[in-house]
């Protein structure tokens, strides 16, 4: 079987400035993959690559062993969850609302149940009907994180995912990505926060200029 992604002599720049030159790796189901480097080093242009939102590149990027421009962009499209740094968010609907937005876009289609019990995962139970906007920073994070458990998915690709979080939260969520790997998931994620002894955690380190 061929590896879940296999990175081959990716290159890519932003402004003119090279922020990866052949840069190669693989990811198995059960991998944590922590991207590390300065800011401005390319982490969350390499996510974007990886979700198929970013195409100004140089390489070969395969997913179940089919390319990214080709067939393997929708399978990793279909089978994956991508939370950006910002929240995504419309503040003026409400954590069922923006669930069922977010789904909507992805042509994902779920049921009040799916959407109720993502919040309630997430420790949302009674703020689904809440307007966003009333909502704390930390709150409107794990509205987003919800998205991670509204529809199964094989990859998940986080960039910053513990920004305005507790510590509570942060461990809540340390607890789900190593729960993810464990039952056979992979992930990538970008973060400054020390994470803590996950299995099947490594790091990618990017450059700086």
């Amino acid at each position: 079987m061929p590896p879940l992604l296999d990175i081959q002599g990716l290159s890519y720049a932003r402004d003119h400035r090279d922020l990866a030159r052949d840069l190669s790796f693989q990811l198995e189901a059960g991998d944590i993959l922590r991207v590390e480097g300065p800011n401005g080093s390319g982490k969350t242009t390499l996510l974007r690559i990886l979700a198929g939102l970013y195409t100004n590149y140089e390489g070969e990027l395969r997913y179940r062993g089919e390319s990214l421009r080709g067939r393997g962009r929708l399978a990793m499209r279909s089978e994956s969850h991508f939370l950006g740094h910002q929240s995504a968010l419309k503040l003026s609907l409400t954590p069922l609302e923006n669930l069922n937005w977010l789904a909507a876009l992805n042509g994902q289609s779920v049921g009040l149940d799916a959407v109720e019990n993502a919040l309630a995962k997430v420790g949302l139970k009674g703020y689904e009907d809440v307007p966003c906007r009333q909502l704390s920073a930390g709150q409107q994070r794990r509205v987003t994180l919800a998205r991670l458990f509204l529809v199964s998915a094989g990859l998940w690709l986080l960039d910053e995912p513990f920004t305005a979080l507790d510590r509570q939260a942060v461990a809540e969520l340390e607890g789900w990505i190593g729960e993810f790997a464990a039952s056979g998931g992979a992930v990538v994620l970008t973060t400054h926060h020390a994470l803590g002894q996950l299995q099947g955690l490594r790091s990618l380190t990017l450059g700086g200029s």
